[in-house]
């Protein structure tokens, strides 16, 4: 796992690599300032950062399926004596592991 400082260094060379940035503003393009620059590279860390410490979870709700096709699959488990729901679930938590 990345610290938020390694995302900055990260960050600060994919920046590097893009310079010059532009920015248009009422029609007048001008190169980003330095403030700008150093907003963008701390927005990009930010950015990386977040998605590593909490991506799992949006990942997990879009693999649990909906809350109804989740309660079918309980009461079909009760029916037929299975364990699909609970399977289904700790499949989706293994493959979207929260971080350490």
């Amino acid at each position: 796992m990345a610290t938020l400082e390694e995302f900055r260094i990260e960050a600060q060379a994919e920046v590097d690599a893009a310079k010059p940035m532009n920015k248009s503003v009422n029609g007048v393009i001008s190169e980003y300032t330095e403030d700008e620059y150093s907003r963008a590279v701390e927005s990009i860390a930010n950015e990386k950062y977040n998605q590593q410490q909490f991506g799992y979870i949006k990942a997990r709700q879009d693999a649990y399926g909906s809350i109804a096709d989740q309660l079918d699959m309980q009461y079909w488990d009760l029916v037929n004596g299975t364990t699909v729901w609970a399977d289904h679930i700790a499949q989706v938590k293994s493959n979207n592991p929260k971080p350490a």
